[in-house]
């Protein structure tokens, strides 16, 4: 979950290198840039949140960045952020709170005193809670449920492989946690987490000699302590096909589909994968290959995707996000989202792209990738990952990343070699390790769950139609796929209205 109080400026592109200057600080020092950005980890995030207080760190996290301080008000802060063209805001994954801001050099003073103040001395004014709960109820209980499908439908899959372990709830809570929310509740995690041992501060540009130093000082004023990380959540691998479906009213069903994985920064198999990745199902990108057997052959929705690594949000970013390092991952898949506006059945049409990307993922299971399309991956990656680190503020978000991993040279100055380094055996050989087709947690958001249930259960082929003619080809692949085999049983399917989603544990 991430708020911003103000847009910031673009920077050029340039990839630095990390330079550790004092203990507790990530430092990403490039001293022709005018900016400083600030990337200052507490190491808490959901999977900290008290049972029943599912929501915490996120709304304690928000009221920080979003309210009082002892010196200013609210509105003073903002009218002071105002005429320096600046903000700063938050982010809160399951392992991480992160709070992020970048200024000018012209600023940086008067910038990094309200920067600072925002964590370091807030005012816990009561006003202040009441504003930042009730927008966040509003959401639970509106923006989340009624307004972007495709995104609810990936919380949902990670509620589902997480079950009884602290990833399971989605950062912003429950709507009856959030509700118990307390002020006092506030207070005490925070004084439970914002600890000087469990902040690590990370500064990036063109900042001035002895800034890191007095920055580090600054929050070496938070009380003493460290905080024990709970074990690497477990999360549950189905036996078999396992579905949940949503009913809601809607003209298009939103639809995920994963499994967890061993895979995460720094093992030996990751880079492999992500080639693999990139090629199948890079995030936004029409090269690859779901995109185009779903939507530009087919013309059947927005865009087809797969991840390795949790991707919160992707209707924000072309790029990978930040600030979202886990120890445990899922295989995902993405369909965004299959209409009913087009011809046919929207159950059929529903059944078939899903039925479509489980297809190109057994095949990939079986055959692997090519030399062809490896050398086309390798050459296409080298390059746009060079748009991963476009701004001083996102090479500093991997930087710290790198610390989360303990990566050594790092993510960004590291991809480029490995992929050089790669071999089709080596891809081929990942991806017989860590992808599989036999077990899946599947979620759709649809309308009229029970006949979606029967259609899944009958097993008959879901075909679909065309405006126009199509190629005998493809017109012969659609059969194969039409009849892929989705093996669910009665018992393996749930169904839960809109108004349940995320209304408690």
């Amino acid at each position: 979950m991430m708020k911003k109080l103000a847009l910031l400026p673009a920077l050029l592109l340039v990839v630095g290198a990390c330079e550790p200057a004092v203990e507790g600080t990530v430092t990403l020092r490039e001293a022709d840039s005018p900016f400083i950005a600030f990337d200052v980890w507490v190491k808490a995030g959901s999977q900290n949140d008290p049972a029943g207080k599912e929501g915490l760190a996120a709304l304690t996290a928000n009221l920080l960045s979003d309210g009082s301080t002892t010196q200013d008000s609210y509105d003073d802060i903002r009218a002071k952020l105002y005429p320096m063209a600046a903000g700063y805001g938050y982010d809160v994954d399951k392992e991480m709170t992160v709070f992020r801001g970048r200024i000018h050099r012209d600023n940086l003073e008067a910038y990094y005193e309200l920067f600072r103040n925002s964590i370091l001395s807030p005012a816990w004014s009561e006003a202040d809670f009441e504003r930042v709960k009730s927008q966040t109820m509003n959401f639970l209980e509106r923006t989340r449920r009624y307004g972007r499908d495709e995104e609810l439908s990936k919380e949902l899959l990670f509620w589902m492989a997480y079950q009884g372990t602290p990833y399971v709830h989605p950062e912003e809570g429950y709507v009856q946690s959030v509700a118990s929310i307390t002020l006092d509740d506030v207070k005490q995690f925070y004084a439970d987490y914002y600890l000087a041992g469990n902040v690590v501060v990370g500064i990036g540009g063109g900042y001035p000699r002895g800034f890191v130093q007095q920055v580090r000082a600054d929050f070496d004023a938070l009380p003493a302590g460290e905080v024990a990380q709970p074990p690497a959540p477990q999360p549950n691998m189905p036996d078999g096909v396992k579905v949940l479906i949503v009913e809601k009213d809607v003209d298009a069903t939103a639809i995920s589909l994963g499994f967890p994985t061993a895979l995460k920064r720094g093992h030996e198999d990751f880079w492999p994968m992500v080639a693999m990745n990139s090629w199948f199902g890079e995030h936004r990108e029409s090269f690859s290959h779901l995109y185009q057997v779903i939507r530009e052959t087919r013309g059947m929705n927005y865009g087809d995707y797969s991840y390795i690594e949790a991707y919160p949000r992707g209707y924000t970013t072309q790029v990978p996000p930040t600030n979202v390092s886990r120890r445990s991952q899922l295989f995902e898949i993405w369909i965004r989202p299959i209409s009913s506006t087009a011809p046919g059945n929207l159950h059929d049409r529903t059944l078939f792209a899903t039925r479509a990307a489980w297809r190109e993922l057994k095949l990939l299971v079986d055959n692997g990738m090519t030399e062809e399309t490896l050398a086309d991956t390798k050459q296409f990656l080298r390059n746009y990952a060079l748009n991963w680190g476009q701004t001083i503020s996102r090479r500093l978000g991997y930087a710290v990343d790198d610390t989360f991993y303990g990566m050594d040279p790092g993510y960004l100055r590291e991809i480029r070699p490995a992929l050089d380094r790669l071999t089709l055996d080596q891809v081929n050989a990942a991806i017989r390790r860590h992808l599989q087709v036999d077990n899946m947690w599947v979620v759709f958001i649809t309308a009229d769950a029970q006949a979606m249930k029967r259609k899944l259960l009958s097993g008959v082929a879901t075909p679909i139609t065309y405006a126009g003619e199509k190629p005998a080809e493809l017109l012969a692949e659609d059969e194969l796929i039409a009849s892929f085999p989705i093996p669910v049983q009665e018992d393996d399917i749930t169904i839960i209205g809109i108004e349940e989603v995320f209304e408690g544990n």
